[in-house]
């Protein structure tokens, strides 16, 4: 990853490959942003005219390379836009500086070191230039010729390395709240990238037993404690969802608990998530086109276990358990079949009517689970439903919950961090669709409403009295377009930055 250092130097006399500036749109024309000072001094004060003649507007995204000025040590100045020019006296917002961190860093793969003269009007921004240059040169390549080259940051034959060092100029390196900054920054983002690496790998080499594997390898690692549930002692358990969901695939499933646990807590958080390595859809086999991508559907047990090992990382004062739900959902003559009833960990019998709603499934038993610890709150993690993409896009998630108060606290603690989500409500009136003559309940209910629907499904084995929310994180978890800001194509991490978010707010006493 990345390598950050914050720097006091002058941006003339810094040895680097390229110095990154920020660019807003302003009403007349771009301008330049603070922290860029002496670089548009080095221009006679006429960068902005220069930037605008070489088609520059500032705006969020953009990217205008141009020879450095006379008697810089680095040969190369990369402008990259900001958005929209804030208000006077007022900054710019974490968001906006994070995005442009990442688009420059992703503009500057196959660069050895670059300056970023971005605003820094505090440690907080610091910490937010940091996450965006961490996010945005994030690659996975480990599959393809040259990978061996590319980890030791050398050029791999199919293409460049990520930028291999930043130093954050108008960084203050003795402050200890900027070096805080950065120590969070780089926990978090390491994690992220952990789970982005583990969304991209494919299924055949992550299966449930290897996702086990990796978690219990971080677990010792950071003194974390864990404990894995084989086929044997699932059985043992009664855990028919998650059993019914593994039953067609060679590759048995797995229940994975990892506990964090603070000597000063004085709360208790759960995460709960979904980790089918591999959906086919089972039975209800996937038509044509939908299976490629399938390997992301543990995106949400990959954003638990990168969250729980980013809260023990920062030494959080608050518990935190995470459970991850592993199975592989294939068709073959031992798989679950529509009509099947299964007999749940908490009592409850649920037929199923579709064996591609099997999120649900082995999410219900591990809410279950996670219920009998009595946590504070319960907050599970899933690439659930294509209707949460239908209303929502591919790059915003829903959040549902048995308390309005706790929906809109998971929904601000998201939007502060960056992860665009919407609240969304459960109606009563949609819970009657999943009644069955045969089973306490159904895996499927009306068509319309599909995401709400899933979301009332697993209301019922939430524990009771105890605080729920569910984030469907089907839209922005896998991107299969083109890179933007600091996300790349492929696995995005998405649901980490908010988990780690909730549990320093309970962790200060601020949520709940």
């Amino acid at each position: 990853m990345t390598a950050l250092t914050l720097s006091t130097a002058a941006a003339p006399g810094l040895r680097a490959d390229a110095i990154v500036i920020g660019v807003a749109k302003g009403a007349e024309g771009p301008v330049v942003a603070p922290g860029a000072e002496a670089v548009d001094k080095a221009y006679d004060g006429k960068l902005a005219g220069v930037l605008e003649t070489l088609g520059a507007a500032g705006a969020e995204g953009e990217v205008t390379k141009l020879p450095a000025p006379a008697g810089f040590k680095a040969p190369l100045v990369v402008a990259v836009g900001l958005g929209a020019e804030p208000e006077k006296d007022s900054g710019f917002d974490a968001e906006a500086l994070r995005k442009a961190a990442g688009v420059a860093a992703r503009a500057l793969t196959g660069t050895k070191k670059a300056a970023f003269a971005l605003p820094l009007a505090d440690a907080a921004d610091a910490g937010a230039v940091a996450e965006g240059v961490l996010l945005g040169a994030y690659s996975f390549d480990a599959y393809k010729a040259g990978a061996a080259a590319n980890s030791k940051g050398a050029k791999a034959k199919n293409g460049k390395a990520p930028l291999a060092e930043a130093a954050l100029l108008g960084g203050k390196p003795r402050d200890r709240e900027y070096k805080a900054a950065l120590e969070r920054a780089t926990a978090v983002v390491e994690e992220l990238n952990r789970a982005r690496d583990l969304i991209n790998m494919p299924p055949n080499d992550l299966d449930p037993e290897a996702f086990a594997a990796v978690a219990q390898t971080a677990a010792k690692e950071h003194g974390i404690k864990v404990q894995v549930l084989d086929e044997k002692a699932l059985v043992k358990g009664g855990y028919g969802g998650i059993l019914g969901v593994g039953a067609g695939s060679a590759a048995g499933p797995r229940l994975v608990k990892l506990s964090y646990t603070s000597s000063k807590a004085k709360k208790h958080l759960a995460f709960v998530g979904k980790g089918i390595t591999y959906d086919s859809g089972g039975i209800s086999l996937k038509p044509a086109g939908h299976n490629e991508t399938m390997k992301c559907d543990m995106s949400g047990a990959a954003a638990v276990f990168a969250a729980v090992v980013a809260a023990a990382r920062l030494g959080l004062e608050v518990n935190v358990t995470g459970w991850l739900a592993l199975a592989e959902n294939m068709p073959s003559g031992s798989a679950t079949r529509p009509g099947d009833v299964l007999r749940m960990y908490s009592g409850k019998t649920v037929e199923v009517l579709n064996t591609d709603a099997e999120g649900r499934l082995v999410l219900a038993d591990a809410l279950w689970a996670a219920s009998e610890e009595k946590p504070d709150a319960i907050v599970d993690v899933a690439t659930l439903t294509g209707a949460m993409m239908l209303a929502l896009g591919s790059r915003t998630f829903g959040v549902m919950a048995n308390d309005d108060a706790f929906r809109s606290a998971v929904h601000e603690a998201a939007e502060e961090v960056g992860e665009p989500a919407w609240p969304m409500p459960l109606p009563e009136h949609l819970r009657k669709g999943m009644d069955s003559p045969t089973a306490d309940i159904a895996n499927m209910g009306e068509r319309m409403g599909g995401g709400l629907v899933a979301g009332l499904f697993l209301r019922e084995f939430v524990g009771e009295g105890i605080t729920w929310a569910h984030l469907d994180i089907a839209g922005p978890a896998y991107n299969d377009g083109g890179p933007f800001g600091y996300t790349p194509k492929g696995g995005t991490g998405t649901a980490v930055r908010t988990l780690v978010r909730l549990a320093e707010l309970t962790a200060a006493g601020d949520l709940g």
